[in-house]
């Protein structure tokens, strides 16, 4: 056996000996055989990003290949809101690779991600998961890199208070157990999401938690490595939808809502990018940015106004999205500056044997970790569609790779490290910059501007641009942040309304 597949968390790796990218319709009936498998589940996303799930039961192996050869029919205009009845009936065809044991139930069950097809058998256009292909396609073949992403997956989890060990209203970073309550929920959130084909990172408590209304909200993380665009999002949606189902076992809530109240850390969904050619990292060279990774950058700047369109596209994203606060607000990137709206994180830039360093018993070594270098998208939040927030970052990044000026906009943008923007000692800077936009009425606006960025190369198409712009409109919120800041209560009620989102 490959020591590499049997350490996996994940069943499927374990048996089937192979990385997941590998997997074949013959390979799953082969461990649904051997093991015992009596069910198969379709997921599949909608317009508003929330998984959906079709059952089967297995009746025999010739129904099994059928389930995963021909997939099955599902009504697009539930399902999409620009799908008319008339024309409404959608393919969902399973992709192999996504396939996982299903963590939660008793008889033995593989679950599946799945693509939309049309009546002509043709990728359906307007889903976001084949937006988000269509972008990296079109990434790919202009560039010749690849762009890797990853996501940060902050959440509340909101229980009954039990007034012991008690953190500091607004000090939860990186607490232990117990005054982290619900350590033991995200360690098991990790393991499944591991099982699940995943790949995590870290886990941790995060700044924000406080006590009303008899019940402890408590922020935590749940963080992802880089990997292949597509791969990122399908994680993300899995994530939620793996951890909504063991908070409903919990008997307690989970809510990735950007803002709960007044005063207290909203949560976002951070995106880390990283960018390969041939599988190697193009992000440094002699330990300096290289011009790519500027220019990547550059393309996120040029879009930053538009971006929310994807990233934020709720009124609550914008409650989160306050000048002075830690959320981002000025259009700036910097290096190991949280305050900027893109952040360069420390990157193993550094020479030094730090491990040596803290263990003297080990010999020195020169290995490069170089490659864990990424740069990080501060502004979104879970309440986004992944699909498409990564298909519109990969856009903007395509936009500056190809822009003979983004060398000149990643300077002028360039914020130094150690400048906290949100300090009002720092307002002559943050009035110098750009600022994102303060609504979905005028993330709209921005997205108008911008609109050639994310329809070049056939990867947005216009209507999908219209109908954003249109949703977007229709919350009509370019006063609601001053109403709910004249009346707290209108914002609890809001919020109570939003939990559930995302």
């Amino acid at each position: 056996m490959n020591a590499t597949f049997s350490m996996s968390p994940n069943p499927l790796v374990q048996f089937l000996q192979k990385p997941p990218h590998d997997f074949t319709r013959e390979d799953l009936v082969s461990y649904c055989r051997e093991t015992g498998v009596r069910n198969i589940n379709f997921h599949y996303c909608g317009w508003g990003g929330r998984l959906k799930t079709l059952n089967f039961v297995v009746l025999n192996e010739e129904h099994l290949r059928t389930i995963l050869e021909a997939g099955e029919r599902v009504d697009g205009s539930s399902l999409f809101p620009f799908v008319q009845a008339g024309r409404s009936d959608l393919y969902v065809i399973p992709r192999y690779h996504t396939a996982f044991v299903n963590p939660f139930t008793e008889v033995p069950t593989i679950d599946l991600l799945c693509a939309f097809f049309d009546r002509d058998g043709q990728p359906f256009e307007s889903s976001p998961q084949h937006i988000l292909h269509k972008a990296i396609t079109a990434f790919r073949e202009r560039t010749g890199l690849d762009m890797e992403t990853m996501g940060e997956l902050e959440y509340y989890v909101v229980a009954p208070a039990d007034g012991l060990y008690q953190t500091a209203d607004q000090k939860g970073y990186h607490e232990s157990a117990p005054f982290n309550k619900f350590a033991h929920y995200r360690v098991e959130a990790m393991n499944m999401l591991a099982r699940c084909g995943a790949l995590i990172k870290y886990g941790h408590s995060e700044v924000g938690n406080f006590t009303a209304d008899g019940k402890i909200y408590e922020q935590n993380e749940i963080e992802f490595l880089p990997t292949n665009i597509e791969d990122a999002a399908d994680q993300l949606v899995i994530a939620k939808w793996v951890m909504r189902q063991l908070a409903y076992k919990y008997g307690v809530e989970v809510t990735f809502a950007p803002k709960i109240t007044v005063g207290k850390a909203g949560s976002g969904m951070h995106v880390h990018c990283r960018l390969t050619r041939d599988g190697e990292s193009r992000m440094l060279d002699h330990g300096s940015l290289t011009d790519e990774a500027r220019r990547a950058i550059a393309g996120w700047m040029m879009a930053g106004t538009s971006l929310p369109a994807f990233g934020n596209p709720h009124p609550l994203s914008f409650m989160r999205l306050v000048p002075h606060q830690e959320a981002p607000t000025s259009l700036c990137w910097s290096l190991s500056n949280r305050s900027a709206l893109v952040r360069v994180p420390l990157g193993w830039q550094c020479p030094l044997d730090m491990a040596h360093a803290a263990n003297p018993q080990e010999p020195a070594s020169a290995r490069d970790f170089s490659h864990k270098q990424t740069f990080e998208w501060r502004a979104s939040d879970a309440f986004a569609d992944t699909y498409l927030l990564m298909a519109a970052l990969c856009c903007a990044a395509r936009h500056g790779l190809e822009h003979d000026d983004a060398l000149q906009v990643a300077e002028r943008t360039y914020v130094e490290l150690g400048v906290n923007i949100h300090d009002r000692s720092n307002r002559m800077v943050q009035e110098a910059l750009e600022q994102l936009p303060a609504n979905c009425v005028e993330a709209a606006a921005e997205l108008e501007k911008d609109r050639a960025i994310y329809t070049a190369g056939g990867v947005f198409s216009d209507s999908i641009i219209d109908y954003t712009i249109r949703f977007l409109k229709a919350f009509d919120d370019a006063s609601l942040r001053e109403r709910m800041d004249k009346d707290p209560e209108t914002l609890k009620r809001f919020v109570n309304e939003c939990m559930d989102n995302g």
